[in-house]
C-alpha cells in the first residue's frame, strides 16, 4: 500500500510534499530545468508554499516522466486535431487505480455497491481519456451487468434509469455537462420525467464543448437539479495531468482526498498565495503523481475555504511569463 494513502496529519502531508519535491527535482528532467530556471535551490525549499508549481502547459510539449521509470500507458487531453494536446505518461497504473478507488469510496461510497452509467460522448469518441479509464475501472470493481456507456441513445438511457429506480438499485450516472443537458432536453421533448431517489447520484464532470458558454456553474447545477429531480448534483474535478479526483456533493464546493491539496495563487504574482475567500488561480498538489509532477499550476480560477474549494472558471488569455521551456 502506498504511504500517501495513509496521510492523516498536516505534518505527514508536509513531509510527503517535501520528499516528493526532492525526488522529482532529481528524477524528472523537465521539472528540474524549470526549478533551476527560476534560480531556486532545492535545499531552500523547506515549506510547502516554497515548492515551485509547474505550469500545466508543459504537458503539451514535453515528456514529464521519472527518469527511472518507463511508461506504456498515457492519457491525452481532449481538443481539436489542430490543437497541441497535453499528454500524461503513467508509470504506475496501480497507483492511479488506488487513487480512483479510495477517492470514490471516501466521497461517494464503495464502487461495488453501484451500477455505473456513463453519458460521456465526447470522451468515448477519443482515445486515451483518463476519465474513461476511471469510469471503466469503477465499472470493473462494480461488476454489475447493467453498467454501460451511452452516446446519443437517450431513450435507452431513460428506460434503464427508470427500471433501476423501480428496482431500487444504487446508480451513479457520470455525465459531461453538455451531454446531461442534451439528455434532459430529449426527455422533456418526449414527455418523460425522471424521479430521483436517494439511490440515484448524478456526477457532472464539466465540459460544455463550446456550447452555452454564458452559463455559470451555479446555473448549470440548478438546471440539472430541476431536470433530474434532486436537490444535489455531484461534481468531479480532475484533469488529464492529474491522477487524483476531488468531489463536490453539491453547491460547487469541492473536497479533496488527503493526498491532494489545492492552493490559490495570486494571478499577478504566481509565487504568492491568496487568503481564504479570495479568488485566484488554482495550484494543485497531487501526491499520486509520483512519477510525473505532483505540483501543477493550472489555468483554472477558484477560491478556497479551509480544505474545501470552488472552481470559478478559466483564466482568459493566460500566458506564463519568463519561462522559455514552454516554447522549447
Amino acid at each position: 500500500m502506498n504511504a500517501i494513502f495513509n496521510i492523516n496529519t498536516e505534518a505527514a502531508f508536509r513531509q510527503h510534499c517535501l520528499e516528493t519535491f526532492l525526488h522529482q527535482y532529481k528524477q524528472v528532467e523537465v521539472y528540474r530545468k524549470f526549478v533551476d530556471y527560476l534560480h531556486i535551490s532545492p535545499e531552500s525549499v523547506d515549506e510547502v508554499h516554497k515548492i515551485p508549481f509547474l505550469p500545466i502547459e508543459m504537458f503539451k510539449n514535453h515528456t514529464i516522466l521519472d527518469a527511472g521509470k518507463q511508461s506504456s500507458l498515457f492519457f491525452q487531453s481532449s481538443g481539436t486535431t489542430r490543437m497541441t494536446l497535453s499528454k500524461h505518461h503513467i508509470a504506475d497504473e496501480k497507483l492511479y487505480q488506488q487513487s480512483i478507488y479510495r477517492s470514490f469510496t471516501q466521497f461517494i461510497g464503495p464502487p461495488e455497491e453501484y451500477v455505473f452509467l456513463g453519458l460521456l460522448p465526447s470522451y468515448l469518441e477519443k482515445q486515451h481519456s483518463s476519465l474513461i479509464y476511471m469510469v471503466d475501472y469503477l465499472m470493473k470493481k462494480s461488476t454489475k451487468p447493467e453498467n454501460g456507456y451511452f452516446l446519443y441513445n437517450h431513450e435507452e438511457l431513460w428506460q434503464l434509469l427508470h427500471r433501476l429506480s423501480v428496482e431500487n438499485k444504487k446508480v451513479v450516472l457520470f455525465g459531461v455537462s453538455f451531454a446531461l443537458l442534451d439528455f434532459l432536453d430529449s426527455t422533456e421533448k418526449n414527455g418523460q420525467k425522471l424521479y430521483a431517489n436517494e439511490n440515484f447520484t448524478v456526477i457532472e464532470t464539466g465540459g460544455m464543448k463550446g456550447r452555452k458558454e454564458e452559463m455559470t456553474k451555479d446555473e448549470l447545477l440548478r438546471i440539472l437539479q430541476q431536470g433530474f429531480g434532486t436537490d444535489r448534483i455531484f461534481s468531479e474535478y480532475s484533469m488529464t495531468e492529474l491522477l487524483s479526483q476531488a468531489y463536490s456533493m453539491g453547491e460547487n464546493i469541492y473536497q479533496s482526498p488527503a493526498w491532494m491539496r489545492v492552493l490559490i495563487r495570486n494571478t499577478e504574482d504566481p509565487f504568492s498565495y491568496m487568503e481564504d475567500g479570495r479568488t485566484g488561480a488554482i495550484n494543485i498538489i497531487d501526491l499520486a503523481n509520483r512519477h510525473s509532477c505532483s505540483f501543477i499550476a493550472t489555468q483554472d480560477l477558484g477560491k478556497k475555504s479551509g480544505h474545501t474549494f470552488q472552481v470559478l472558471g478559466r483564466i482568459d488569455h493566460s500566458d506564463i511569463r519568463g519561462c522559455s521551456l514552454l516554447v522549447s
